[in-house]
């Protein structure tokens, strides 16, 4: 497989769980790939090592660092953000600075990021963002203050696939449900009750997730942008 012989590609959050996964993809698939990270060093080396990837380090809820990082990777055809942050819990008691992080990252990092790669895309480039079905349905309590930033990403996406469709490059959101991560782990305490509404009885794997960002990015997909692309095995059926 090489259908992205040639292409440069830069995820935004690409040393764990999804983020990882889609760097693996696109390496196999024979892209040239770059990826931050913001605290997993051990992590991104270990990945850097074995899919010839660039590690760079860079926090994507710095404004100022992810701008210089997306404007010093150059050229790119795809961007994948694929960075994000969970905050659970009620809303009287969360820490409003991590709920200030959490948009910081989940919201404003892949607007910041999409438009300074769009300054360098050519005709035809692909953005990608790793969203949630929680975006669509947050079906427990406690997950307002991430479901707003799902679902942010969803008006973010239709505008921008307007301002950058005159060039051909398109802006997806890709909504997992529950995928087998450290962040929400297949073994973990709200794996049953999620389960227990899901039509496939299962986590996804960051794999699924990585297959997905591959189709969207390719030739295939050139007539797809502006789309909420739910991949959650029934989460929200």
């Amino acid at each position: 497989m090489a259908q992205f012989e040639g292409k440069t590609v830069l995820v935004i959050g690409g040393s764990r769980g999804i983020g990882a996964a889609i760097v693996k993809r696109f390496a196999q698939e024979g892209a040239k790939v770059a990826f931050t990270y913001a605290g997993s060093a051990d992590a991104a080396a270990a990945l850097a090592g074995q899919t010839g990837a660039t590690a760079i380090r860079s926090d994507a809820a710095d404004r100022a660092a992810l701008t210089a990082t997306v404007r010093e990777a150059g050229k790119l055809d795809v961007l994948v953000v694929a960075a994000g942050a969970l905050v659970i819990g009620d809303p009287l008691e969360i820490d409003p600075d991590a709920v200030d992080h959490l948009i910081d990252l989940n919201v404003r990092a892949p607007y910041h990021a999409s438009v300074e790669a769009a300054r360098r895309m050519e005709d035809g480039g692909r953005i990608i963002i790793i969203g949630s079905v929680n975006g669509d349905r947050m079906p427990f309590a406690g997950g307002a203050a991430y479901a707003l930033s799902k679902s942010a990403l969803q008006g973010m996406a239709r505008g921008l696939a307007r301002d950058f469709g005159p060039r051909g490059i398109t802006v997806n959101v890709i909504q997992p449900g529950p995928v087998d991560t450290d962040m929400n782990p297949a073994d973990g305490p709200m794996a049953e009750g999620m389960h227990s509404f899901m039509a496939l009885k299962r986590h996804g794997t960051a794999e699924e997730i990585a297959g997905m960002a591959a189709y969207v990015a390719g030739p295939e997909a050139a007539f797809i942008t502006g789309s909420l692309l739910t991949i959650d095995g029934g989460f929200g059926a």
